[in-house]
């Protein structure tokens, strides 16, 4: 007896065959080398720093730094996670930045829709704003602490400094990219002033001021530590000073650790609120 193999795989294509689609498995290859490629990434770097951190250990000028590698940062990290200490340093910090951010988009969404709606108040604003946007916050201390009675109202000045730029400059961009045809629709309609920015220019342009605000969080996060350095006896920044004044190498590596564990999560949840609150939707 014999089979007809060829007339039995005619009879069961590919397609029939039971298992994973064509489709699904492109998409799990997809995944799979998106996240082994992240890993090698990260192993990447974690080598990068394993090689820097023996390097200086093994040299007799520097191995009294040798706290700064990988295994006593690890270690020091540990020890500050499982006593709940990072969370007392860490909360001062993300309250100093919230509050910049606030500050930063409530000045900086106006301004915004009014340089994106008035040609007359962008050409006026142009060159000052351009030139104030150049200017590092950290240069504004001095005035800052002149200002300010309170060394928490001159750091949370800073942040807004230094934040209040992307948001004002994406939220002004997404303005000039509304259709001149919505709002003689909304005029059409009866709608006033007040309507045009509520049912028209906040929901065209909110995907653009979640992006400013996400820009913002990341320009004040790298401001907050060295603002930090100021008069507070709280915070990340404090942290990282203190742990330096007192020469424990293997607490300020783990500090700088969280500081970067921390504004990379805030940059993620940025990202996936975008994603959700936005109509515009990426097909991955």
């Amino acid at each position: 007896m014999t089979v007809d193999v060829a007339g039995e795989a005619a009879a069961y294509p590919a397609e029939r065959i039971p298992g994973l689609s064509r489709e699904r498995r492109g998409a799990l290859f997809a995944r799979f080398r998106s996240v082994a490629l992240t890993a090698a990434g990260i192993g990447g770097l974690f080598l990068v720093w394993a090689l820097g951190g023996w390097l200086v250990a093994i040299n007799p000028n520097t191995t009294s730094f040798a706290g700064f590698g990988p295994i006593p940062a690890l270690r020091s990290l540990g020890e500050m996670v499982s006593s709940g200490e990072v969370w007392g340093i860490a909360a001062p910090s993300l309250w100093r930045v919230g509050l910049g951010l606030v500050w930063a988009t409530v000045l900086g969404v106006p301004l915004g829709i009014l340089i994106g709606r008035s040609s007359v108040a962008r050409q006026i604003t142009n060159v000052p704003f351009q030139f104030l946007r150049m200017i590092s916050p950290l240069s504004w201390m001095p005035v800052a602490i002149l200002a300010f009675s309170t060394w928490e109202g001159a750091i949370v000045f800073l942040i807004a400094a230094a934040a209040i730029w992307p948001i004002l400059f994406s939220t002004a961009a997404g303005v000039r990219r509304i259709d001149p045809s919505w709002f003689k629709v909304a005029r059409n309609l009866g709608a006033n002033s007040y309507h045009q920015l509520t049912a028209v220019i906040l929901p065209a342009i909110s995907q653009d001021i979640l992006t400013g605000i996400r820009l913002a969080l990341g320009v004040g996060w790298i401001v907050l530590v060295p603002a930090e350095y100021l008069g507070v006896k709280s915070g990340l920044g404090y942290a990282i000073n203190d742990a330096r004044d007192t020469l424990e190498y293997d607490r300020l590596a783990a500090i700088v650790l969280i500081v970067g564990l921390i504004g990379f999560t805030l940059d993620v949840l940025l990202q996936r609120l975008i994603s959700r609150l936005s109509w515009l939707r990426e097909d991955h």
